[in-house]
C-alpha cells in the first residue's frame, strides 16, 4: 500500500514521505519520514498498530527517491510548525532503506532540528547499518525479547534473523555511536512479562549499556487481539526491577499545533494510515479543533475511507 491516492499535495501522483509533526509520548512533535513502502518489515509483531506484515525482508535498498524525500522535509520545515524531532520511523523498518545515512547527513546540513531513527535493531548486526545511523541524535532501538524462544513469539521474525547477533549488533552500536540511545521494551501481557524473561532482559540491557531504558504496552489496536498491556502497577514493578534509568513512556499531554494543512480531509487520512489515532491525537496534530475534526471523521466514516475501531474504551480511526 502506498499513499499516492492520500496526498494532501494536488500532485496524486507523488507518494508522500512525511506526515505531522505528530504527538508523540516521547519526541514531543515529531515530524514522521516514512522511507519504505507500508507494512515492509523484518519483523511481524504481534502487537504492531499498523497490522500483520505484508512483505517480511531484510533486503536492504533504495526504496524511494532521496530527492524527492528531502523536498518534502524541507517543504515543511519552512512552514513554520514546531518540529521537535524529525524522526525516521511510519510505515515499515527504516534501516532497511540503503539510503538512510545518506539522508540523515542531508538533512544535517539543512536544519539543527534533532533527528532520531526509531528501528526495531535486526539489522544492527550489519556494519554498514551501524555506520548510516551514526549521524542521527538519537536512535531508539527495541528489544522485546531476550532469548530466541521469545524473540519468534513477540516478534515473529524473518527467518534467518537470530537474537543473539542482534543483541551483538546492539552492543557494538553502544560503542560506536556518539549520540543517544533509548532502548524500547515493549510488553505484553502473558508473552515476554515473566519473571524470568524480564531478569534475561534485565542482563542484555548491562551488556547494552543505553542511555535510557523505555517501557511501553500495548496501547493501540494491535496486530493480534490476543496482544494485551500490562496495567501500570505491573509496569511499575518491572521497572523497579531494571534500574533507575528506566522509565515508563507516559501519554502526550502537549498543547496543540498552531498551523494547519491546507486540505484536511487528505491530511487526515495520510496521519490515520500511518498509525491508529483518536479525535484527540488529530487535533493536537493537525491543530484544528476537535469540533470540526470530528466533522470530516464523519464525512470520511460515511464516505467509506476510514473505519472506527474501539480498544480499551477509546475510538480509534484507521483507513478502510
Amino acid at each position: 500500500m502506498t499513499t499516492d491516492a492520500l496526498s494532501i499535495n494536488e500532485d496524486k501522483s507523488q507518494t508522500i514521505h512525511i506526515y505531522g509533526p505528530v504527538p508523540s509520548r516521547r519526541l514531543g512533535f515529531s515530524l514522521g519520514i516514512d522511507i519504505i513502502p507500508f507494512k515492509t518489515c523484518s519483523l511481524n509483531c504481534i502487537y504492531c498498530q499498523l497490522g500483520p506484515t505484508t512483505q517480511r525482508t531484510i533486503r536492504r535498498k533504495e526504496y524511494f527517491s532521496p530527492p524527492e524525500i528531502l523536498s518534502q522535509i524541507k517543504k515543511k520545515i519552512s512552514s513554520g510548525q514546531r518540529i521537535d524531532y524529525i524522526t525516521f520511523s511510519g510505515s515499515g523498518e527504516p534501516t532497511l532503506n540503503k539510503a538512510l545515512g545518506k539522508l540523515i547527513r542531508e538533512i544535517r546540513k539543512i536544519t539543527s532540528i534533532p533527528v532520531a531513527v526509531l528501528t526495531n535493531s535486526t539489522l544492527l548486526s550489519r556494519k554498514s547499518v551501524r555506520n548510516d545511523l551514526l549521524d542521527a541524535d538519537l536512535v531508539v532501538p527495541s528489544l522485546d525479547a531476550a532469548t530466541q524462544e521469545i524473540f519468534v513469539k513477540v516478534s515473529r521474525p524473518h527467518s534467518s534473523l537470530r537474537l543473539e547477533e542482534i543483541l551483538e549488533g546492539l552492543r557494538k552500536f553502544r560503542q560506536e555511536f556518539k549520540g543517544s540511545i533509548w532502548l524500547e521494551i515493549m510488553l505484553v501481557k502473558g508473552v515476554n512479562d515473566s519473571p524470568f524473561h524480564i531478569r534475561k532482559i534485565k542482563e542484555a540491557i548491562a551488556k547494552i549499556k543505553p542511555d535510557k531504558i523505555q517501557l511501553n504496552t500495548v496501547i493501540r489496536p494491535p496486530a493480534e487481539e490476543y496482544a494485551r498491556p500490562l496495567s501500570l502497577k505491573e509496569l511499575e514493578k518491572i521497572k523497579k526491577i531494571l534500574g533507575k534509568n528506566c522509565e515508563i513512556i507516559v501519554e502526550f499531554d502537549r498543547e496543540a499545533q498552531k498551523s494547519t494543512p491546507e486540505n484536511l480531509e487528505g491530511a487526515i487520512i495520510s496521519l490515520v494510515q500511518r498509525r491508529p489515532a483518536t479525535v484527540a491525537d488529530i487535533s493536537n496534530s493537525l491543530g484544528k479543533h476537535k469540533n470540526e475534526i470530528i466533522k470530516y471523521l464523519n464525512l470520511l466514516l460515511v464516505e467509506g475511507k476510514i473505519k472506527s475501531v474501539s480498544h480499551k474504551g477509546l475510538k480509534y480511526f484507521e483507513p478502510k
